[in-house]
């Protein structure tokens, strides 16, 4: 009799079970929240994901951030007239508003050659390099380099704010300083400091500088024509037998011109011997006669 009674006990006992799960919500599984207007949020919505990062593995992407270069360039051309050229690639810079660095001219006449530096905006780097190449002008080489200088440009600031923010509290402690010693004090510390982010400042702005504008050095020399080589010329006896003939002929000359010479002034000498051997018998004294 109760094991009959316990049956049906246990069967609704279940069922109220069943039912209280049914409506109750399911553990791990997050409500939504409801939005401002009375909707759900949608975690899956444009506007949850924030720019530069991937939706499905949440990493920055490399594409969105921008790096500092300090762009540099060297150009070699040949020209028939460097100088030219030199004028034309200075048009080129002011064109794409650059400006000139450095100029120097040399030579005359088709021996001229032209250097130049230019700065250029970096945004416009390739089409001056471009605009350049497409000169009256042979291009022998040309070169481009690029430096990283994003980490030195964040190093900069960083300590920049640094500096900065000390001197605050210094500039605080001055204006609570008690006696003149202190006030000394802080205020050799504070020049410190000041020229410390002069400095770095400096170094900043030339940085950044060399960022906007970008560098390029240029080289023009004269065309020069190559000499042809002459041909070796072949053995020719003929030739040779005209040359030794020639030679025979020349040295037959020189010897009847000494010949001649010494014809008209040979006797010359001969005379002044013939004089010099009767003065010296005149002179000799004669022998006395014997006893």
């Amino acid at each position: 009799m109760r094991a009959t009674l316990l049956i049906p006990l246990l069967a609704l006992a279940l069922i109220g079970a069943a039912c209280s799960a049914a409506q109750s919500t399911p553990t791990g599984v997050a409500a939504p929240a409801p939005m401002a207007g009375g909707g759900l949020a949608d975690s899956a919505s444009k506007g949850s994901v924030p720019n530069g990062v991937s939706a499905a593995e949440g990493i920055p992407s490399l594409l969105a951030q921008t790096r500092d270069l300090i762009m540099t360039a060297n150009v070699s051309m040949r020209s028939d007239d460097p100088w030219k050229t030199a004028d034309a690639a200075k048009a080129v810079a002011q064109g794409l508003g650059g400006t000139l660095l450095a100029l120097s001219e040399s030579g005359t006449g088709t021996q001229r050659s032209a250097t130049m530096v230019m700065s250029v905006p970096s945004t416009r780097f390739d089409d001056a390099i471009n605009a350049l190449k497409k000169l009256d002008a042979e291009v022998v080489s040309s070169s481009v380099d690029a430096k990283d200088v994003t980490d030195q440009l964040v190093d900069l600031d960083a300590r920049i704010t640094t500096l900065k923010a000390e001197e605050q509290r210094y500039l605080a402690l001055f204006n609570r300083a008690n006696t003149v010693d202190e006030m000394l004090k802080v205020q050799s510390a504070l020049s410190q400091l000041r020229t410390q982010i002069e400095q770095l400042s400096a170094q900043q702005k030339n940085m950044k500088d060399r960022v906007a504008f970008s560098t390029i050095s240029l080289s023009v020399a004269p065309i020069t024509t190559p000499v042809p080589n002459e041909p070796l010329t072949k053995w020719d006896p003929a030739r040779t037998f005209s040359a030794a003939a020639t030679a025979l002929v020349a040295m037959l000359r020189a010897f009847a011109d000494v010949a001649i010479w010494l014809l008209v002034f040979g006797w010359i000498p001969l005379v002044a011997l013939a004089i010099a051997l009767v003065a010296t018998r005149t002179r000799r004294p004669t022998k006395a006669p014997a006893a």
